[in-house]
């Protein structure tokens, strides 16, 4: 820590512990006891049980588990091609037309991701690109709202990244490919990681643009959990709720440990 006096330290720490637990703990503690709770009557929860969590891991609730883990799944991967391939050609483009490009990636951030939602819907409701109505458009939507993220990161590690090595791998014979496969996305590794995993959480949480999109057979999570409380059942939506963080934290405890592996490559 950079403050060096002990009263300086406790300072901080006590900043840190009232803007923390307001701000962010304590959200997610009301959500994580009311998963436990039949009744809530007082300033704490009552009548503690873990049937709610039986019905939020079985039926319903596991499919649609399931069904967020694949679209985030392909949506991030689908991103981070996407967004890993446009940032590496925009490294050769002049200013200008890198920053058009940057903007053009960045302009889904501009908007409501159910104005996203609404366009995809429009965009791919015809003939020959009519996904309405399956799984797909929802996969499209997620990806376009994601890879901006992934562009961003890929494109701040490419700034960070020492050309050095490429200029020796093809002063040495190798072809654009092999120092592309070779040299640099090995160095760019620990970038696409976290932007993988980035894409992966903003997926797993998305529901703006999904409620517009998605088909009976394809239900995420977060649609599930607004369903929930939406008719009342709040203690079933927040142990939901709390699958869904579970399982977004699992998976990017999973990506950190690639992303550090890759660090020390």
């Amino acid at each position: 820590m950079l403050v060096h006096s002990r009263g300086a330290r406790w300072a901080v720490w006590a900043l840190f512990l009232l803007l923390f637990l307001p701000l962010f703990a304590l959200p997610l503690l009301v959500v994580l006891g009311a998963s436990f709770a039949t009744h809530w009557s007082g300033v704490l929860p009552s009548g503690p049980t873990t049937a709610h969590y039986a019905a939020a891991t079985r039926g319903e609730a596991l499919q649609a588990l399931t069904t967020s883990l694949v679209t985030a799944v392909a949506a991030s991967l689908l991103a981070l091609t996407a967004g890993t391939w446009a940032a590496l050609a925009a490294a050769e483009l002049g200013k200008r037309r890198r920053k058009a490009l940057d903007a053009l990636f960045v302009l889904p951030l501009a908007v409501p991701s159910v104005v996203v939602g609404l366009a995809t819907l429009v965009a791919f409701s015809q003939p020959p690109m009519l996904l309405n109505g399956t799984r797909w458009i929802v996969i499209v939507a997620h990806t376009v709202l994601v890879t901006a993220f992934a562009h961003q990161s890929v494109s701040a590690a490419l700034t960070r990244l020492d050309p050095g090595y490429a200029q020796a791998a093809a002063s040495l014979g190798a072809s654009p490919a092999y120092v592309l496969w070779r040299v640099r996305l090995p160095l760019l590794l620990p970038s696409l990681t976290a932007a993988a995993g980035l894409c992966f959480a903003l997926s797993m949480g998305e529901l703006s643009a999904t409620m517009m999109l998605y088909p009976p057979d394809w239900t995420p999570l977060p649609v599930l959990i607004y369903a929930a409380t939406d008719r009342g059942a709040l203690f079933t939506g927040s142990a939901v709720a709390v699958v869904l963080m579970t399982a977004t934290l699992l998976v990017l405890l999973a990506v950190s440990r690639i992303r550090t592996r890759a660090s020390y490559r």
